[in-house]
């Protein structure tokens, strides 16, 4: 498979996707996981199914914007057209409901939303076939 720009962009919002979803999870885990540990998880009467789930459900976006990213790289490089597409409709879907709801959430006031419509942009030109 030849490498060309759309092939580039694809992997490049992998890239993107994968550092985001990286910085994503530090922040997730100290700022968030960690506090919800101390407080309502470290409580006697928490079921310890509940301490076992919480965290790795707060993670769940993490993981699905990794896999994504990687997705997005291995597409790019090995994929046809048609399967190309495909992955970028489902990891558009993950990066545009991360997007929408870190703008949201943040009142536009986070990097965050930016690097995934980064992505978003960069999907949508990979995704384009060449006229």
């Amino acid at each position: 498979m030849v490498m060309n720009w759309q092939n580039a962009a694809l992997a490049m919002a992998g890239v993107i996707g994968g550092f985001t979803a990286v910085i994503h999870g530090v922040l997730i885990q100290r700022l968030v996981v960690r506090p919800v540990e101390a407080t309502f998880l470290a409580e006697p009467r928490t079921p310890e199914a509940i301490r076992r789930l919480v965290p790795l459900l707060m993670q769940f976006s993490t993981f699905a914007w990794l896999l994504g990213a990687f997705a997005l790289v291995v597409a790019a490089r090995w994929f046809e057209p048609q399967a190309r597409l495909v992955t970028g409709l489902l990891v558009g879907g993950l990066y545009l409901f991360g997007a929408l709801g870190n703008f949201w959430a943040t009142g536009g006031r986070h990097p965050g939303w930016m690097l995934m419509a980064a992505a978003l942009a960069l999907i949508a030109v990979g995704v384009t076939s060449p006229s």
